[in-house]
């Protein structure tokens, strides 16, 4: 008997390990089904509040129009949604690392919220201005990445910050479309209730789906300098720590010069549309479901399918190169199809770099600082919108349009012979 019991031992104890190996073999895989839900609820918490936000876009004008805003007051206006969508990017990171995900995009659901009733009531111009100040704390794209961010794996990241722009184009279509509709057939303020009721239903959707984990005590001992647990949510110190680790400032740097040429163009795009293209308003809006389109395809499908063969540092030095050359066919372009044609390249350098290197921030500091990182990193087209009225309408009155793709140009060429030559440390991946 004692034999018998000795041989059946290691069979039993093989069937133990099997059975303990199978359950943790199940439990991830519950695991990775449980963060894929909680992802598409993002994906879709971020669709509807973007495609809500492009309604808004379409009607304000005309909104601010009907109220006796002159085009100077409308430029003012536009100044203090930049200002404060500036200053809030980098508070509502902090806010995020601070009191978690579920907390952070309820917030910014929520204010929208009484972003909407607000402009649902403007009645009057000081009511009009009233309602740019919950914007402050509305960055549900930043949010999103937050959350994608702590779920997926470092060689996954690129890719599904790439999906979110799948988001934007169908916000950008849907949005811009059903705005135009809603206000031409029921009124200017009908498209605003809508998004009063969706940005509700969206708060709704982030406290009861979105998760709020803890964070593990071991993300708290990854390097002596992660405090953003301590501190205020409004530390201008704690944010600017972040600056200081190696190659985020390198980085942070190429983000915000790569782009802001291009970026003075779309800001007077509405101008030179109309100027320099012969455009009319609904020429101008099949252009921009264009533009819808190509960010769909690009960041849904291209993006995730380059960074599983390139790195990252490849992949940045790529979309500044591209960027380089779409500043030589902006110079040298003179009716709205060459910009169509422009306008790939474009649209891929644009959405390429702008997720490469949000990827490459948010790995190149402590995971307990990733809002605080992706909030500064939201911050730069406010920046670009906030100073870039003013030298964008310089450049187009006395250069003209070819001058921000000379401009363009020039600056992306240093970049990429700066990147060529720099040795930036990154945390390189590959899926």
């Amino acid at each position: 008997m004692s034999t018998m019991s000795e041989k059946a031992s290691p069979e039993g104890e093989n069937g133990a390990w099997r059975t303990k190996s199978e359950m943790q073999r199940q439990s991830d895989h519950l695991g990775q089904v449980r963060r894929g839900r909680v992802i598409l609820t993002v994906y879709l918490i971020v669709t509807l509040d973007l495609t809500f936000l492009f309604m808004q876009f379409g009607i304000m004008p005309y909104l601010a129009k009907s109220l006796g805003l002159d085009s100077v007051g409308f430029g003012y206006l536009q100044t203090i949604f930049g200002v404060l969508q500036l200053v809030g990017g980098p508070i509502f990171g902090r806010f995020a690392d601070q009191f978690g995900n579920r907390a952070a995009l309820t917030l910014s659901c929520a204010s929208g919220s009484i972003f909407f009733l607000l402009m649902s009531m403007s009645t009057s111009i000081p009511v009009l201005f009233l309602s740019r100040l919950p914007t402050v704390f509305m960055h549900g794209l930043p949010g999103a990445q937050k959350v994608i961010t702590d779920l997926t794996a470092p060689s996954q990241r690129a890719a599904a910050l790439g999906r979110l722009g799948l988001c934007f184009g169908v916000g950008i279509i849907i949005g811009s479309a059903v705005g135009g509709i809603l206000s031409t057939k029921f009124g200017i303020f009908v498209p605003l209730y809508f998004g009063l009721v969706g940005s509700l239903i969206n708060t709704v959707i982030a406290v009861l789906w979105i998760p709020s984990p803890a964070k593990p005590k071991s993300e708290h001992r990854e390097t002596e300098h992660s405090t953003s647990q301590s501190g205020s949510v409004f530390s201008i110190r704690e944010i600017l720590r972040l600056m200081k680790f190696p190659g985020v400032m390198e980085i942070f740097l190429v983000k915000v010069l790569s782009g802001f040429p291009l970026g003075l163009f779309l800001i007077m795009f509405s101008i030179i549309s109309m100027d320099f293209f012969g455009l009319e308003a609904v020429e101008s809006g099949y252009l921009m479901s264009y533009f819808g389109v190509l960010q769909m395809v690009v960041q849904g499908l291209v993006i995730g399918k380059l960074t599983s063969y390139c790195t990252e540092q490849t992949l940045l030095r790529l979309s500044v190169l591209v960027f380089a050359g779409v500043g030589l066919g902006m110079a040298l372009m003179r009716t709205v199809w060459h910009y169509c044609i422009i306008a790939v390249p474009l649209v891929f350098s644009f959405s390429m770099l702008g997720t490469i290197t949000d990827s490459i921030l948010t790995k190149a500091v402590p995971s307990s600082d990733t809002g605080t990182m992706l909030g500064i990193c939201a911050s730069v087209q406010p920046l670009t919108r906030t100073v870039g009225p003013t030298i964008g309408a310089v450049l187009y009155e006395r250069f003209g349009v070819p001058s921000f793709g000379y401009l363009q140009l020039i600056v992306n060429i240093g970049l990429f012979v700066y990147l060529l030559r720099s040795k930036i440390p990154l945390k390189e991946t590959k899926s």
